[in-house]
Formats: structure tokens, sequence, C-alpha cells
């Protein structure tokens, strides 16, 4: 089983018309498949890989239809898994010194005693795609991102190819997808995402990023958190509006047992806010600071009282609106990928629990721009794998896109050209209760 202190996986369908194309195995793509897979396994990413069936299986349920006439469903799905087997076994003989020995044809028996770096999956049963089993990987194993990569660069409304009016989409919820590709399956179906997939991964609150698998500079941004072409499919849009009234008041988040509203609640986020505010004041000694994501400004009045010129920027209207009137003038609306402030205008820019709450791509835009604002440091305290109090004490948050390891964001901060990561210069908590990171500005 997958261990929460590692980063999680990350799982890749890899249509079967990237591997196979007309004019036969595509040793190119496997070439630069394999090239990067090795990169980031030295970075110590950990990937499975899911093999399509693409042209393969076409050819052989066109050769069977030619021959009889016609096939059951079941029979051609079974050409389809063959196929999928076939291109599976392919990737695993690249990846030999580097893959489990075991290709995933059987999605019920888990991997016990995991250590190899790639898993090669392949099709398993009638009725279900590799986009399905997919889906059952990132389940099962802890990963929190699906790359879908095929021959498209997007999700469209309606098929580009039949259509000169289909309209590219950027962002949409699972919900919105089923209203294009239906909810049946049936083999060979051209859809950007399998429907039965679909249902699986919106009941389980996934996120499927759809991108062309020819363009490895793309998959790398992905990756590495940056923005990218693709089509993102979520559980249901994280943006301002997400974070209503009733965010704020802990009905949806916030600590398992009381809603942000009771005495309880309210005594230890003002506990939690005045321990931030001391360790702020006597440990980094800003004249003043800016925090990013501030919701109703408790923190931000807190610092004032500890004599720090302090104010917040939030993308709630919602929480500004519930924000005491004494703090008010010192907040603003704004968004971290895009903050409202000149450069070098803070000692310290901070935030509190707000880098896990973005998707993958807007979390190198927003590192630098809390690093452009800030004139000597920056700290971000971020929800990780590794905090075991916040898994147990909170509710669960769907708003949290990014749950990612510790060593991930640490790797994120050391590769920065504009500022470094500070060690052991900031006193903080044990791991399991919480991660924080100072950077200074260079």
């Amino acid at each position: 089983m997958f261990f929460k202190t590692q980063e999680p996986p990350i799982v890749i369908s890899i249509g079967g018309s990237l591997l196979v194309t007309e004019d036969g195995v595509n040793v190119h793509f496997l070439k630069q498949l394999n090239a990067f897979m090795r990169k980031y396994i030295k970075r110590g990413k950990r990937f499975f890989l899911v093999a399509g069936g693409g042209i393969t299986a076409r050819r052989y349920r066109d050769a069977g239809k030619s021959v009889i006439g016609d096939l059951s469903d079941k029979d051609l799905d079974w050409l389809g898994i063959h196929a999928t087997r076939l291109n599976a076994h392919l990737m695993r003989t690249i990846f030999e010194d580097i893959a489990h020995p075991r290709i995933i044809e059987n999605y019920d028996k888990k991997l016990s005693n995991w250590n190899e770096p790639i898993v090669i999956g392949a099709g398993w049963k009638p009725g279900w795609s590799t986009d399905y089993d997919a889906v059952i990987l990132a389940r099962d194993y802890g990963a929190n991102l699906i790359v879908n990569l095929s021959n498209i660069d997007w999700v469209y409304n309606k098929d580009p190819k039949k259509y000169k009016d289909a309209v590219k989409i950027e962002k949409l919820t699972w919900g919105e997808l089923e209203t294009i590709v239906g909810t049946e399956w049936s083999p060979g179906i051209n859809s950007p995402f399998d429907p039965i997939a679909a249902q699986l991964a919106r009941k389980h609150r996934l996120t499927v990023i759809v991108a062309n698998g020819d363009k490895f500079n793309n998959l790398e941004r992905i990756i590495e958190g940056d923005s990218f072409k693709g089509t993102v499919i979520m559980p249901y849009r994280i943006d301002a509006s997400f974070y209503d009234r009733e965010y704020y008041i802990g009905r949806r988040g916030g600590y398992r047992f009381t809603d942000k509203s009771s005495g309880l609640s309210k005594f230890l986020i003002k506990i939690t806010n005045h321990y931030r505010a001391i360790i702020i004041r006597y440990f980094i000694r800003p004249k003043n600071c800016l925090d990013v994501g501030c919701g109703t400004g408790n923190l931000v009045s807190i610092l004032r009282g500890y004599g720090i010129d302090a104010y917040g920027v939030e993308i709630s209207e919602h929480a500004l609106e519930m924000a005491d009137k004494s703090v008010r003038p010192f907040l603003k609306a704004g968004d971290i990928v895009d903050l409202p402030y000149e450069k070098d205008m803070f000692d310290l820019v901070l935030t509190f629990d707000v880098l896990e709450h973005l998707e993958r791509a807007k979390i190198k835009k927003a590192i630098d721009e809390s690093i452009r604002v800030s004139r000597k440091f920056v700290m971000h305290k971020i929800f990780t794998n590794e905090n075991l109090w916040i898994r147990a004490f909170h509710m669960q948050d769907f708003s949290h896109l990014s749950i990612l390891t510790k060593k991930f964001w640490r790797r994120k901060f050391l590769e920065h050209p504009q500022a470094g990561l500070q060690r052991n210069s900031l006193f903080h908590l044990p791991t399991f209760m919480e991660s924080s990171f100072l950077l200074k500005k260079k």
C-alpha cells in the first residue's frame, strides 16, 4: 500500500494512438517517453503508466468484422484488451530495469511491497476501458493526478473533426463532461474520456488532465505545477464563488467536531493566530507584511496588535464582507496568481494553508507572485501529506486540490532562482502537525 509520507504517484494513461500509428510502432514517442520518465524518476517521482490499444485494437476488430460480418461487444472488448496488453508489454520491456515486474492486468490484485518507480498497467475485462483502469489505480494508490495523454490538445464541446465551430474547453466538471460524452460505454468509442470511468472519477472526486502526449514540454509543465495546454476535468469548480459564507463559518472544511461559529472553534482559531503572530514578530521581525489568503483578516488584526504594519489580500468577497470593521481598511480583494501590489513592497509575504487549494497549473505562478511582492522574506505554511494532525481533526476539504508531500514543496522552493530556502531558521511544530517554509529573497 502507498505510504502517505511519500509523494503520491502520478497516473498517466497513454492512448494507443501515441504508441502505434498508421506507420507502425511509434519509436520516436517511446524514446521521448523513456527519457522523460527517467528524468523525473531521478527526482523521486513514481508513475503508473496505463497503455491503450489504439490502432492495433482497431485493426484486429476490423479484421474480425471483415471475415464474419459482425462481432459481439464482448469479443470487440477482448481484442482491445489484448492490444493494450501487447502495448503494455512493450513499455514494460523499455522500463525493465526500473519497472515493477508485474504488468497489472487484474486490478483486484493489489500490489504489495511496491518499491519500483514505474508500474505498467493494461486492460482488464470487457466493459472497462483503460481510462477506467487509470481511475482505479488513482483510487487505490492515493494518486491525486491522472494525466490522460492522447493526440488532442483539448476537450471540445463537439467533435472538431466534424464541426468547424467546435469550441475548446480549458476547464469543466464531470457533470459538464457527461453532457458531452453521455454515460454509456461501447468498444472503440471516440471520447476524450470513457463515460463509465468519468462516473467513477466523479464519485471519488478525482481530477484528470487531458493533454497532447506528443508534447513532452507541456507534460513537464503539468508535473511541475506550471501553466499548460490541456483540459482540466474537476469534481466541481473551485474558484472564488466556492469560498462562500458556509466555507468561512466552517461548515465546509474546519474542525470535525465544531463549526467556526462555535465558541470552541473561535478559541482554537484565536490561539493558532496568536501562535503564528508570535513566531512572525519575534523570529522574523518584519516592519510590514502581507497575508495572502487572509480570509476574514483575523491574523492581520492580531499582527497589527503586535506592532506590525500588516495587510491582507483575499479572493473571496464573502470573507471580506465577514471581516471585522476595524480590519477592513487593511484588506483588499485579489488573487494569489495576480497580486495587486508592486514589486518589493513587504518585508514578509506569508500564506497559511493557501497553496494546497490551487490547481497544479497555478502553483508556480503563485510562488512567483509571493516572491515578487516581497522585499526580504516569504513564508508558506502548507497542508502536506505528512500532516496527520489535520487529517485526524479536520473535516475533508474538497477545495484541497494539491495535497502533496513536503519534499515536493521543498524542491519547488530550492529550485526557485529568486529566493533561497532558509534551513532551521524558523521555529515550527513537528511535521505531523504542520509543514512550514521560510524563503529569503535573493
